[in-house]
């Protein structure tokens, strides 16, 4: 009889909530009803979907089913309100009722939601082609998420040389890494990309290629202004031109860095060159770390702290080295957090389909 009731006490506690707590608008402070919850479980295959439900009138939700067996590692939820996606990622050991998800009014105005950087590195090779790698930072400061389907919120140009083929990451505070498909703008050659700008840091990440002959003239349109511009010239290569200013060298790749003072960028490049070669004047391979042959940049990220990748206060050179980045690993989220990986030559997986349950952008 003692064991049937042990088992019973055990049955009892398979069924009860999973996961419980209550969604917050945090531009009002006040709980947010009609709220999606989601409930995925990372799996080596990606989000498993296990439930959905919907906040009631005090934002409250529990979901109830139970997330099969070997869960050891995080979940992670997802609130979706006014069209866009709020994530939270639940560590192994961390509780899971009493759960607190913040979501935020949308609006198409701009407000508090800013570009603070612009990277952009070039990469020309002997095989007369040139990789360009961007990154835009964006930080919002506000309590409002930034979100306008219609014009974007940003807006930027290719040479038509690159022929409108563009890989386009993107990756908003709490959340997992996706690639976007950017829309048409309203010119040829120009884009706009459908990405709520949420409050904290948010990574808009863009890599495309043109045919490039040594030495010859650069030319791009910047349609979003905001922040600092900055070029990165690999060891090997040389850019000059009006409105360059020189900032120096990174210390382990040589990579020199430079300010841009106009606007849009016209400048003339000589020299062939990647991030991750290495340096011919000391000898060390470019790798992260210092690691030889590791094939890897030596260069320091800058991430949102979420990730536990970079502090708020790195230096210049750090935020502005961020350009490598390109995707992170569904096998990292799985260990808790995320590992960086560094594209070289191959283009980049698709992102794992969505559940039907989890459609809204960002």
């Amino acid at each position: 009889m003692k064991h049937l009731t042990f088992l019973a006490l055990l049955c009892a506690g398979a069924a009860s909530a999973a996961v419980d707590g209550v969604v917050t608008n945090a531009t009002s402070g006040q709980p947010q009803a009609g709220a999606t919850v989601t409930l995925f479980q990372p799996t080596q295959q990606g989000p498993q979907f296990i439930d959905s439900v919907k906040t009631d009138a005090q934002g409250k939700f529990a979901i109830t089913k139970e997330v099969p067996a070997g869960g050891a590692g995080p979940l992670l939820l997802q609130a979706v309100y006014a069209g866009v996606q709020y994530n939270l990622m639940l560590p192994p050991g961390r509780p899971t009722s009493g759960v607190e998800i913040p979501v935020y009014a949308s609006t198409k105005k701009q407000g508090d939601a800013k570009i603070s950087q612009h990277m952009i590195l070039l990469e020309p090779a002997s095989t007369g082609t040139m990789t360009v790698s961007e990154s835009y930072v964006f930080n919002n400061t506000g309590k409002t998420t930034w979100n306008d389907p219609d014009n974007g919120t940003l807006q930027f140009a290719l040479p038509s040389a690159a022929q409108g083929k563009v890989e386009v990451n993107v990756l908003a505070p709490g959340g997992l890494p996706i690639r976007k498909a950017p829309d048409p703008g309203a010119k040829p050659n120009t884009f706009k990309l459908d990405f709520p700008i949420k409050p904290g840091e948010s990574r808009v990440d863009l890599q495309w290629s043109m045919p490039f002959n040594t030495p010859g003239v650069f030319e791009n349109k910047i349609l979003s202004s905001g922040g600092e511009t900055r070029l990165v010239a690999p060891v090997g290569v040389t850019f000059k031109g009006t409105g360059l200013q020189d900032m120096g060298q990174e210390p382990r790749t040589k990579a020199t860095i430079f300010g841009v003072k106009s606007g849009d960028i016209n400048i003339k490049v000589e020299g062939t060159g990647a991030l991750n070669e290495p340096d011919p004047t000391n000898g060390a391979a470019g790798g992260q770390d210092g690691a030889p042959n590791s094939g890897q940049p030596a260069l320091a990220m800058a991430l949102p702290k979420l990730y536990g990748l970079a502090s708020g206060s790195a230096d210049l050179t750090t935020h502005i080295m961020a350009v490598k980045w390109v995707l992170l690993s569904v096998l990292g989220m799985l260990a808790v957090g995320f590992t960086i990986l560094y594209r070289k030559g191959n283009p980049l997986e698709p992102e794992t389909k969505p559940s039907k349950n989890a459609r809204s952008r960002g």
